[in-house]
C-alpha cells in the first residue's frame, strides 16, 4: 500500500467511488460520514491524508480543519461544492494543503493525493514497539491509541529517548533537548522531568518500565516486548 487515506464524505455513492479509485491506486481507505467522528478517529489512528468535505453533518469541514491543525500536520484536501474564492482561501488559511471543487474527476483526486503525499513525505513517526507512537509534526505521543498528556519538555525528552531505543543518554545530552531557548538547567531539572514522564508512562503501561536509569551515566528508552 502507498498509505492510508481517510475519506470524510456524507454522500455514500461519492465516498464509495473515491474509495474504489484510491484502492485501485494502492491506498488503504477509511470512510466517515459524520464530522463528529473525525477528530477521535485521527487521534486513535492518524491516516496519511484526509479528503475532507466542507459540508458535513455533526461538524463542518472548516471547524474540523481548524481543530485538526491544533494537534496534527496530517495533509488535508478540502472537497466542496462551493466555488467562491473566499471559501477556498479560508480553507487554505486554516491549514488545508489543497482544495478541490465538485464536480470533479476521481482520477484528478487520486493525482492530487499522490502529489501531496510525495511532497509531504513521512510526516509522522510510526510506532517502533507496537505501543508508543510519536507524531513529531503534530507534537503528540500516544500509547496503544491513547494520547499522553505531556508538557513540551516531556515530549522532547520522550522523543529523544524513543528515537534511539537502548541508547544511553547522559544528563548533559538530554539537557540540550529540554528547552528551545537553550536555557541553563541542572541535573536535578532533568531528573524531575524524567520522574514526571515516567509517572505518565506508568499510567498507560504499568507492567513495563520504558525509561530506565543507568547509574552514573543517564537514561535510556527500553521498548516493550511482546
Amino acid at each position: 500500500m502507498s498509505g492510508t487515506v481517510m475519506i470524510v464524505e456524507d454522500e455514500p455513492k461519492l465516498a464509495a467511488l473515491l474509495a474504489d479509485y484510491l484502492s485501485n491506486a494502492g491506498y488503504a481507505t477509511t470512510v466517515l460520514d459524520n464530522g463528529l467522528a473525525v477528530v477521535p478517529a485521527v487521534r486513535v489512528a492518524a491516516p496519511d491524508l484526509i479528503l475532507l468535505d466542507l459540508m458535513l453533518p455533526g461538524r463542518d469541514g472548516i471547524a474540523l480543519c481548524r481543530e485538526l491543525r491544533a494537534f496534527s500536520q496530517v495533509p488535508i484536501i478540502m472537497v466542496t461544492a462551493r466555488v467562491e474564492e473566499a471559501d477556498r482561501l479560508l480553507g487554505l488559511r486554516l491549514g488545508a494543503d489543497d482544495y478541490i471543487c465538485k464536480p470533479f474527476s476521481p482520477r484528478e483526486v487520486v493525482a492530487r493525493v499522490q502529489a501531496i503525499l510525495r511532497r509531504a513525505g513521512p510526516w509522522k513517526t510510526a510506532p517502533s514497539d507496537g505501543g508508543l507512537a510519536i507524531d513529531a509534526a503534530g507534537h503528540i505521543a500516544t500509547y496503544d491509541g491513547r494520547a499522553l498528556e505531556l508538557t513540551p519538555v516531556e515530549f522532547r525528552l520522550l522523543k529523544t529517548l524513543h528515537g534511539n531505543p537502548g541508547r544511553v543518554y547522559s544528563r548533559d545530552q538530554l539537557m540540550n533537548n529540554l528547552y528551545e531557548d537553550y536555557r541553563v538547567v541542572t541535573d536535578r531539572t532533568v531528573d524531575s522531568h524524567i520522574k514526571n514522564l515516567r509517572r505518565k508512562l506508568d499510567q498507560v503501561s504499568p507492567a513495563h518500565e520504558m525509561i530506565r536509569s543507568i547509574y552514573g551515566v543517564g537514561y535510556k528508552y527500553d521498548a516493550p516486548t511482546g
